[in-house]
């Protein structure tokens, strides 16, 4: 079976629809639709039941979920298998936010290298969506990210609360006055910003990123909210400071898996997240 059915097949159960799948695709709406017919022809089932609120799977489809995973997964895993280097017996891809790399997943890299020698590992940098699909069609066995969607087939499991602090640089003038970044922390975050400062305007500066948005104050001067591991450093050395009786925020860590892998790689990689996310949240408290 093309594999690239497979995969359209896995993103419109994502999804929950066509639209969107052939969006995240880079195809259009027509090819999705003639891959899905030439599976359900091929497989001699309905796999989608189509609808005004999109694609809902047929109980055939439900069946067909975790074959599609599997021939998704085994393909890429032949493709790493291949490609190990001479002397490494595994291989295992993690996606994180670029905030998750600060300061906490080199830690783990650490750890593994430690741990797992033998193992080699892939690493990038995501955004929750390509996270997800990765999570999705197999080609990424663990997701470190704020706003998981819930998935067939995928566990979401807590890995620790991020305390976002609000912090300035320059004390003196207070706050918002030192001109604020807000950083998309998520629609959580906003709303409740939102709530407890219905008085501030929309913001000059919007950054997708907390590491642009430090990088941002340190080099120009400002306030936002940040995760305390990323400014800890920053305000012992006196670059930044807390505003004094600013709320914190809670910004919850996840890390997104398999549900039914018995790879004991990843089980082993799964327990050194948990072992120092402990240690991060200890430290944090």
């Amino acid at each position: 079976m093309d594999t690239e059915l497979a995969r359209t097949f896995l993103m419109v159960a994502a999804t929950g629809n066509f639209v969107a799948a052939a969006s995240r695709l880079h195809v259009t709406q027509s090819t999705v639709s003639a891959r899905i017919h030439t599976l359900e022809t091929s497989l001699g089932a309905r796999l989608f039941q189509r609808g005004r609120n999109g694609a809902e799977l047929t109980p055939s489809g439900k069946r067909f979920l975790r074959h599609a995973k599997n021939l998704v997964r085994t393909v890429e895993q032949a493709h790493h298998d291949v490609g190990l280097p001479q002397g490494f017996r595994d291989v295992l891809t993690l996606s994180g936010r670029i905030a998750v790399w600060e300061g906490f997943l080199p830690h783990w890299v650490a750890w593994m290298r430690e741990a797992a020698p033998d193992v080699s590992l892939r690493l990038e940098i995501g955004f929750e969506p390509d996270i997800m699909q990765g999570l999705i069609e197999g080609t990424v066995d663990i997701g470190v990210m704020y706003t998981p969607t819930s998935r067939p087939g995928l566990m979401v499991e807590l890995l620790f609360d991020e305390t976002l602090l609000l912090v300035t640089s320059d004390l003196a003038r207070g706050w918002p006055d030192t001109g604020y970044i807000h950083i998309d922390w998520g629609p959580e975050f906003h709303a409740q910003f939102s709530d407890l400062h219905p008085e501030t305007g929309p913001p000059a500066l919007v950054a997708n990123i907390g590491w642009l948005g430090v990088q941002q104050l340190l080099t120009y001067g400002g306030s936002g909210y940040f995760p305390q591991r990323l400014v800890r450093r920053h305000i012992e050395s006196g670059q930044l400071w807390r505003v004094p009786h600013s709320p914190q925020f809670r910004l919850p860590a996840y890390m997104v898996y398999p549900r039914d892998s018995g790879n004991a790689t990843l089980r082993q990689a799964l327990d050194g997240l948990r072992e120092l996310a402990r240690a991060e949240q200890a430290h944090g408290d």
